[in-house]
């Protein structure tokens, strides 16, 4: 299973908001160039993360966006819900009815604990547990030079 190209981009964009909490609002512009993602493509991620609480613009020529909340009150599956939906691998997880075996098809167990894994690991990381992480591997990356 891979998670859709909205998800990775929307969380490095929340990512991106949470490394910058509690300074001035973020622009587009800005957050696209950081982390490498289409300013049209962003604008878009950032309409649903707002539609679902999780950002808020603020208008004017200090505007942008920024977290809705602390980063340590978003988990990453509350990111993945917004842009993706279920995380389950097949139909009938969510929807036994999608399937007429899914009374007695030990597969759909399985299916049942992927999802459930998924579901836990996303909802045990918090943005500002992803922003800690990050800044530790900032330090260990080693500087580029531009000649």
């Amino acid at each position: 299973m891979k998670l859709s190209t909205k998800t990775r981009y929307g969380t490095r964009a929340m990512l991106e908001l949470a490394l910058n909490y509690g300074e001035k609002p973020l622009s587009i512009n800005k957050i696209a160039k950081n982390q490498e993602i289409s300013e049209k493509y962003l604008e878009n991620l950032l309409i649903i993360l707002k539609t679902a609480g999780l950002v808020k613009s603020v208008r004017g020529a200090k505007g942008g966006y920024e977290l809705s909340r602390p980063p340590g009150e978003i988990r990453l599956n509350q990111i993945a819900q917004a842009l993706e939906g279920s995380l389950a691998p097949v139909d009938c997880v969510d929807n036994e009815k999608a399937c007429n075996r899914s009374g007695f098809c030990a597969t759909r167990d399985v299916w049942t604990l992927i999802k459930q894994s998924i579901d836990n690991v996303l909802y045990s990381i918090t943005l500002a547990d992803l922003a800690q992480r990050q800044e530790m591997k900032a330090k260990d990356r080693p500087l580029v030079y531009n000649i």
